[in-house]
């Protein structure tokens, strides 16, 4: 499960002295307690305690992201440039941390879930970072003729972001649909944790 934030932050400053360019990322790891004796006790407690997913329903785990983008714009002469976009990602995972002891048999089985809920989880945030480095790719050498303003020059960049944006959470959605459909990996996850496979 996925949970993103976009914001734009177009700003006519222009930087003195060297500005890192491009995108930064930081990671944060967040936990929630589960306890059970066994592997349907541990989904039960999930599925009780684990981050919302909707109104109704909670999620195994989840990644969020919050993605912000400063816009460096400069006018010379009638063309207005992108001098720099900076991007930055701010991705959080939230994973469950069991904390009850258990069989070694049932300890395994709870690394190999985590293993897989861990593996699924980083898969959208590779996704999420190829998007901010693609959306670095789009915006970079952006110019046109423009106002003192640069609105047009912003619109673009803005349209560029957006439309990427779009590109690539249709990539995560498609991602979430192919793992949790019937028979699917996040089913076999859970499966192999309550010893049904």
């Amino acid at each position: 499960m996925r949970r993103t934030s976009l914001a734009i932050l177009a700003a006519a400053v222009l930087f003195c002295g060297a500005a890192s360019a491009g995108t930064r990322l930081t990671v944060h790891v967040r936990t929630y307690d589960v306890a059970g004796k066994t592997g349907a006790e541990l989904i039960e407690a999930m599925d009780g305690l684990g981050p919302r997913h909707g109104h109704a329903t909670r999620a195994i785990a989840e990644t969020g992201y919050v993605v912000h983008w400063k816009l460096d714009v400069k006018r010379d002469n009638g063309i207005c440039r992108l001098r720099q976009a900076d991007g930055t990602i701010d991705i959080t995972y939230t994973f469950p941390r069991r904390t009850s002891p258990s069989s070694s048999a049932l300890s395994r089985r709870w690394e190999r879930f985590m293993a897989g809920v861990r593996q699924h989880e980083h898969t959208h945030g590779r996704i999420a970072k190829q998007m901010m480095q693609a959306t670095d790719t789009a915006l970079a050498g952006l110019e046109r003729p423009d106002n003192w303003f640069c609105t047009g020059l912003r619109w673009d960049a803005r349209r560029r972001i957006d439309t990427i944006y779009a590109e690539y959470e249709a990539k995560q959605n498609a991602f979430d649909a192919r793992e949790h459909r019937d028979g699917g990996h996040v089913e076999q996850l859970v499966n192999a944790l309550m010893g049904k496979n």
